[in-house]
């Protein structure tokens, strides 16, 4: 059994910086590179692209990005692991293969987990008794079930496990948690037991330090002017040990810092009660967990305890919730802001004058109060600016007035307060509002299954 290994993180969301996992794997010695592609507005995204072309439904910059590395996969012995399959691993799975005996590369193998899309089972399921309720108003899913357009069961790190098990160079899944992508490796490689919980718990807390990219190692930091060198920013790596423990630094040379509170700020990142971090493979307490600097960009993280998984996964559905439409304009000094207010004060009157309906029609001042509420700060703010941005937004459920919006704001050019510019792009167009849908469901109803390609 290895005493340790590194696991690199190559990308925090679909979309991070592009040269983050060819740095990664190129920049100094890996054994892993994670790559979390998904949140839960992707997956109905990718969900709408396989519809129109069921070739599709994948992130296929990273097909991009594995087939680069494959001649580096293949002399390193690194392996490659995300949930870039989105909605459609499969035809991601195929593509990498394709990909690489494109560039001449053969003899690895490409594992794709499925499982966790529910998308054909919905109704079967509603049928059988599970309601699979909103998880915060109790609602059950058969009030929205004509308008979802995707349903997808967070698995675990055990598929993964499964894939390395089999031998897989690169590892492909859907709807896999972002932790899972990090604890696979550590269960596969040191053998932990899938009811030692505490160990479950140290992998599950290194993978929510890495899902984010460089988020934890100086990138959206709160002392952002004491980080070095953000443009050659490096990426966070996990050392992890048999143990649980496990050390988050970064390649020698890159930009960026891994200090005690650029690993504290992400860790507090995206959670609810830090005693209960749920996810498929247990519960990790936060409140256990020690962070201790032992050198420069190297933080050692220990003492972490954790508790029984549940008995559910958590699902992630999407579902169309009518149409919004945005578009701005800039007024100039003097009294822009007055100005701006002045113009959206005309625009929602003739909105109003022409019987146009929207469930929620909001008028921002950006740089002055689009982030936070008008107050007296806002008001002594005001004298000072030579310009400000109008950006006005309605959303509704008829499409034809979220359309009409857009003609209507045009004129307020001629027809409105002066000194204005900045509207380009034609008439703003509706685009379609996907609700976010979360829920639970038996874990004994969610059955993933790892299938291994040879290249």
């Amino acid at each position: 059994m290895k005493t340790a290994i590194r696991i690199a993180s190559g990308q925090g969301f679909w979309g991070d910086l592009p040269r983050a996992p060819l740095d990664q794997a190129r920049k100094g010695p890996i054994d892993f590179l994670v790559m979390d592609y998904l949140a839960e507005v992707t997956m109905s995204i990718l969900q709408k692209q396989k519809l129109r072309d069921a070739r599709f439904g994948y992130a296929r910059d990273f097909v991009e990005v594995v087939t680069e590395l494959a001649p580096d996969i293949q002399e390193r012995g690194f392996k490659v692991i995300s949930n870039a399959g989105g909605v459609n691993p499969v035809a991601c799975a195929e593509a990498i293969v394709a990909g690489m005996r494109g560039r001449g590369v053969t003899g690895l193998r490409v594992a794709v987990i499925t499982g966790d899309d529910l998308m054909e089972r919905l109704d079967d399921l509603l049928a059988d008794g599970v309601p699979l309720k909103h998880m915060e108003t109790g609602e059950a899913l058969s009030t929205v079930r004509g308008r979802v357009v995707s349903a997808n069961a967070y698995l675990g790190a055990a598929p993964i496990v499964e894939a390395l098990r089999q031998g897989a160079d690169v590892v492909v899944s859907g709807r896999t948690t972002d932790t899972g992508l990090t604890l696979a490796p550590m269960v596969h490689t040191f053998g932990w037991a899938f009811d030692d919980w505490d160990k479950l718990a140290a992998g599950t807390v290194a993978g929510h330090i890495l899902e984010c990219g460089a988020q934890s190692s100086g990138g959206n930091f709160t002392d952002w002017e004491t980080v070095p060198d953000l443009a050659n920013v490096g990426f966070p790596i996990a050392e992890a040990y048999p143990d649980g423990t496990f050390v988050i630094t970064k390649h020698e040379g890159t930009g960026g810092r891994v200090s005690r509170m650029t690993v504290a700020e992400q860790l507090l990142y995206e959670i609810g009660d830090p005693r209960e971090y749920i996810t498929p493979d247990g519960v990790a307490d936060f409140t256990t967990i020690h962070l201790e600097e032992e050198g420069e960009d190297r933080v050692r993280v220990f003492g972490i305890q954790g508790r029984p998984a549940t008995e559910f996964l958590k699902v992630s559905a999407a579902y169309a919730d009518g149409w919004k439409s945005t578009s701005t304009l800039v007024y100039g000094w003097p009294e822009p802001a007055k100005k701006a207010r002045a113009a959206a004060h005309v625009l929602k009157a003739r909105l109003d004058a022409l019987g146009l309906a929207f469930d929620e029609y909001r008028a921002e001042l950006v740089g002055l109060n689009a982030l936070t509420e008008d107050d007296a700060r806002t008001a002594a703010r005001e004298a000072d600016l030579d310009e400000v941005t109008l950006r006005v937004s309605v959303r509704g459920h008829d499409y034809k007035a979220v359309e009409a919006f857009g003609r209507e704001i045009a004129p307020l050019i001629l027809t409105g307060p002066g000194t204005v510019t900045g509207f380009a792009g034609g008439r703003p167009k509706p685009s379609e509002v996907i609700a976010y849908w979360p829920a639970l469901i038996p874990k004994a109803l969610v059955t993933p299954e790892v299938r291994v390609l040879e290249v």
